[in-house]
């Protein structure tokens, strides 16, 4: 045994991560040392082989999926004979009878606030707090520096002609968000309260807002007077300050206008991050510490002067009657734990074996938020003293209900009320898709959120079929009738499960953050599906993506929903997506080999090199992307599947991934810290890359991390030797 570990009970704690728990995390709770790790060592030695049995279960349905496909043509196999035979193996479940969930104290920000969620890698601090904080945005800072309104901004230096039409622009959202009785926000020259009403001023005559229950509050900070509206049940600021650089020239005094924005955040230990050694693990572990007491911060450097960011405290408003009226500084903070498959060295069990991360990640950021639960002063995270927890990647009910009984375990173990741990489940994978209404049930009294996530669903459809033919274009798969029914369904079966009012129905990332034209024209398709909730890549995108809320009453979209719901074709959730009937040139099976392969090794080589597990990484044409595990899960699959049916060979797949590294290299030529993949190919960067498509069909699940780990692994080895040397 390493050194470095030490001996408790059944299990072998790695000394730095002991050390970290027992100064950091324990002191300021009710737990000794002792308890903890003789809970954390009967967590494991429950929990942890059921967690394999899980596994082998997996595999297992995935052997018998192939031998079918091997066995018979799909051309040959009937619709009828598929779903029969999924639900022999249990693959498919019966479905129960209707009921609703029971979860119980909920904060608001999930059941009854509607709005943008941000996803950020919690092992970057400087992100983390601008998630948090990204609870209020600016409009127009946000309308000025992206290309909201069809032209590209010029940030050198302030543009004043690009400063009106950001001006103009603005107002014509409040005209449809907070409309006035009468006139335009345009001709406004002044705004005040009076009498606990708000006045505004229009060609010298006194105008009130339609809907004057709009009007909330106000707050003097300095030279500004901040005015409180409320949209939909999200709030609104419109700041008054004519000693500003806005404001001094503008007729009304206004100098911004400020959205609530990202209503909830996920910090993520899961696909944006690269934690796989046992330092990695421990900062992103601190920084959700630092969350949770709020005392998390982050030195910046910027035109040669050094800050610290640091969290922003709640909001204090006066009402109309003189009452002190306080809003969250904060977004609500959910984390993202790691699923079942992959261990960590962190945790030894008795047979010096590696424990699962995902069982790890749960004890050890359920205790860190119990900081937040402790709270007497200063900003809750969770007013109704509950701990968020999303749970990505899994398979069917009985992994729903396993990892129930993991929480169950550690509210015992922690003292903590029952049902004080909520899960948020992923729909992403086909087996918890088709099985959605049973997996909620599993879990009726904890779940808070249903996500569907396109991209990890469409690496899981690949691989589940792998065996059955060649699978379309990897862009075609949005056309596609299984898509259609996924999302749809992911909405019924949340509705007619009582999320209404309770829980969160939440939509995808979109991953072009500098086209936010597009995300504004685009994204409300979200909304209007009946989503609450849906996934953004940056607190200016948050502030962007608001502008839907603040237009459109969700609940009242979700209650249309409900009333004209019809029962959705699912057995399109079983057609599988092949190429057969359709035409593919060499051309575009050139394009498609290139785009897939030039997505993963700009993924990869920052991912295996760098330790970055998510970030913009420019595509083929110079596009800048979000890509993280599961983009890579579904280029790496795609390519996989057309490399095991033929359709492209492996001396094809080497030829294009070398052409492909080179062009990657040159996008990358200005970062000081990147290393090259060519001209010699035998980095850990590029072996990595390659491993994912020429073992891709054998992967469990097609799951990109027991290749990024190892590989990450051997990288972290090379760079220590060579610190050394």
């Amino acid at each position: 045994m390493n050194d470095n570990y030490e001996k408790y009970n059944e299990i072998f704690l790695e000394s730095n991560f002991k050390k970290f728990i027992e100064e950091k995390v324990l002191p300021g709770l009710e737990i000794s040392p002792i308890e903890y790790w003789k809970g954390f060592s009967s967590l494991v030695s429950s929990m942890m082989d059921q967690n394999r049995v899980l596994l082998a279960r997996r595999k297992n349905m995935q052997d018998k999926i192939n031998l079918l496909h091997r066995e018979n043509s799909e051309r040959t196999l009937k619709l009828s004979e598929y779903k029969s035979f999924l639900e022999n193996i249990g693959y498919k479940v019966p479905e129960g009878d209707p009921f609703t969930i029971g979860t119980e104290n909920i904060d608001d920000e999930i059941s009854q606030i509607p709005g943008p969620q941000l996803v950020v890698p919690i092992d970057n601090a400087r992100y983390a707090i601008n998630a948090a904080n990204a609870r209020w945005g600016s409009l127009y800072d946000a309308v000025y520096g992206t290309d909201v309104m069809g032209s590209n901004p010029h940030l050198t230096t302030y543009d004043k002609s690009r400063g009106i039409e950001v001006v103009s622009w603005v107002r014509e959202f409040l005209d449809k968000t907070v409309p006035l009785s009468s006139g335009s926000w345009k001709s406004i020259t002044k705004i005040y309260e009076s009498a606990g009403n708000f006045i505004a001023v229009s060609n010298n005559e006194l105008v009130n807002l339609l809907d004057a229950s709009q009007y909330q509050a106000n707050r003097v900070e300095g030279s500004a007077t901040q005015f409180l509206f409320k949209s939909n049940n999200l709030s609104l600021i419109i700041v008054v300050d004519k000693e500003h650089q806005i404001g001094s020239v503008d007729k009304a005094g206004i100098s911004d206008v400020i959205l609530e924005s990202a209503i909830s955040v996920i910090m993520d230990l899961e696909d944006s991050v690269a934690t796989v050694s046992v330092s990695e693990k421990i900062v992103a572990y601190s920084n959700w510490l630092g969350l949770m007491k709020g005392s998390l911060t982050a030195t910046i450097s910027k035109s040669g002067k050094e800050f610290t960011r640091q969290m922003e405290p709640d909001k204090q408003f006066i009402t109309s009657a003189g009452q002190k009226l306080e809003l969250k500084g904060r977004a609500l903070m959910l984390v993202r734990n790691v699923g079942h498959l992959m261990t960590s060295p962190l945790v030894l069990d008795n047979d010096g074996k590696e424990v699962g991360e995902g069982l790890i990640d749960a004890i050890v950021t359920t205790l860190c938020a119990m900081h937040d639960l402790e709270k007497i002063n200063g900003p809750r995270n969770s007013t109704k003293n509950s701990i968020y927890i999303v749970k990505p990647k899994l398979h069917g009910p009985e992994e729903v209900d396993y990892i129930c009984k993991v929480f169950s375990f550690i509210e015992k173990l922690l003292k903590l009320p029952v049902y004080t741990i909520k899960l948020g489940l992923m729909d992403e994978e086909r087996r918890t898709s088709i099985n959605l209404k049973e997996c909620i049930r599993a879990a009726k009294n904890r779940i808070f959120f249903i996500n569907t996530g396109f991209l990890d669903r469409t690496g899981d459809e690949i691989h589940t079929s792998m065996q059955s033919g060649p699978l379309i274009r990897k862009g075609d798969m949005k056309e596609t009738e299984w898509i259609r029914v996924y999302e749809a369904n992911n909405v019924k079966v949340g509705l007619s499960c009582g999320f209404m009012g309770k829980g969160q129905i939440g939509k995808g990332m979109w991953a072009m953050p500098d086209k936010m034209q597009d995300m504004l024209s685009q994204k409300v398709s979200h909304i209007e599906a009946g989503a609450n909730c849906a996934w953004v890549p940056s607190p200016t995108a948050a502030t962007i993506h608001a502008l839907h809320y603040h237009n459109i009453d969700v609940s009242k979209k979700q209650l249309e929903i409900s009333k004209s719901i019809l029962k959705l074709e699912t057995d399109d959730f079983f057609r599988i997506p092949l190429i057969f009937g359709k035409n593919l040139s060499e051309v575009l099976i050139t394009q498609e080999l290139e785009n897939n392969a030039q997505g993963i090794l700009g993924y990869v080589v920052r991912w295996i090199d760098q330790g970055i597990g998510c970030s913009k990484v420019p595509d083929i044409k110079n596009v800048g992307l979000m890509e993280d595990r599961a983009t890579c899960r579904i280029s790496s699959q795609h390519i996989a599947n057309w490399l095991h049916h033929g359709i492209i060979n492996e001396e094809q797949v080497i030829a294009v991934f070398k052409k492909m590294a080179i062009v990657v290299d040159q996008q990358n030529s200005l970062d000081i810290q990147y290393t090259p993949m060519g001209p010699k190919f035998d980095g850990c960067a590029f072996c990595a890359s390659l491993d994912l498509v020429l073992l891709g069909a054998d992967q469990p699940s097609g799951y990109t991390e027991p290749l990024l780990y190892k590989y990450r692994t051997t990288r972290l080895k090379e760079l220590d030797r060579l610190r050394r040397s």
